[in-house]
């Protein structure tokens, strides 16, 4: 799948209304957080590098809830990020209505197929994912909560694309594991899944949940980066030289007497001095991670930084010496 997308569900949200995301990365947080940041719930991260015409995000007015849509030559893909609260179905039936009132507009596409996913953290036991054999976690408290769900992926057409018994979630207490996260997928997309797991041994530190993995044979258009001139790392002084003998035979003999003549002058100038910077000056293609402020002077002065600190620290033990000035 060539759409990189990040869905993160509480507690790694940081509720300032800022995430900690990098430059790689477009932050889309729920419909309202401007006017309420601390009821945000969850975050969704898309690949800088995904052209921003190929998708957008879709009005759905909950804190637990964000909506993006894709859209590309095989047709659509609409991704739901959720996070569900273990005490409460609201938001299921939320996403309940929201389908109802437009399932038209989300399973139809001007041309290709139309794609699903219901993704997050459900807070749901049952022995559907869960383990079968785990009866402590099928009280009819849960099991009637999670008929909820159920009925709600299945009036929506939606099958598991993580296969069930996989635990996702390790309970802080006990250390026992469970399944609370999901990815739900509209049923004529299966074919388009090619990995779908959970990541047991990329889990974070002091986190209960481990990230899941789906992988779908579709192809979103990425940003084109045109390579631009480098002049930072350019030898200047090489670069005069070449440009006096190039500038030499466009230098006029005669005394330019009208427009026309000052016209031909700049224009022959010009070539001259734009052939030299496609001859001699380095091309650099500008990305998410490229720093413009960076200079080969900083290069330098990072170098000669190490080497300081390196001899620094081999006379540690001598705290008079010079060095560590």
């Amino acid at each position: 799948m060539n759409i990189d997308v990040i869905a993160l569900q509480e507690p790694a949200i940081v509720y300032t209304g800022h995430s900690i995301a990098a430059r790689d990365w477009i932050s889309v947080y729920p419909t309202p957080h401007q006017s309420s940041p601390k009821k945000t719930r969850l975050l969704l991260l898309i690949n800088a590098q995904i052209s921003t015409d190929s998708w957008n995000q879709l009005n759905f007015l909950s804190s637990n809830i964000t909506v993006v849509q894709f859209s590309s030559a095989w047709g659509k893909l609409t991704i739901f990020n959720i996070y569900n609260k273990g005490d409460s179905n609201s938001t299921i039936n939320l996403l309940t209505r929201y389908y109802s009132d437009n399932c038209q507009s989300l399973e139809q596409s001007q041309g290709g197929s139309v794609h699903q996913i219901w993704l997050g953290d459900f807070n749901r036991h049952h022995p559907y994912w869960d383990d079968p054999g785990d009866l402590r976690l099928f009280t009819d408290t849960a099991l009637a909560a999670a008929e909820t769900l159920i009925e709600a992926i299945a009036k929506a057409g939606l099958e598991l694309a993580l296969p069930s018994s996989i635990p996702t979630h390790c309970h802080n207490v006990t250390k026992l594991w469970s399944r609370l996260d999901h990815i739900f997928i509209s049923e004529n997309s299966i074919g388009t899944v090619t990995a779908c797991d959970a990541l047991t041994e990329h889990r974070g530190v002091n986190t209960d949940h481990v990230p899941i993995l789906i992988e779908l044979s579709l192809g979103l258009v990425t940003s084109k980066v045109k390579p631009i001139p480098n002049f930072r790392d350019m030898d200047w002084e090489e670069f005069r030289k070449s440009l006096a003998t190039h500038l030499g035979p466009v230098q006029p003999k005669d005394q330019i007497l009208n427009q026309r003549q000052l016209d031909e002058r700049c224009s022959s100038i010009t070539e001259a001095i734009q052939s030299m910077i496609r001859e001699q000056v380095p091309v650099t293609e500008i990305t998410p991670k490229s720093k413009r402020w960076w200079t080969k002077e900083l290069i330098q002065l990072r170098s000669q930084s190490n080497k300081l600190g390196r001899q620094s620290y081999r006379h540690r033990n001598q705290l008079d010496h010079a060095i560590h000035a």
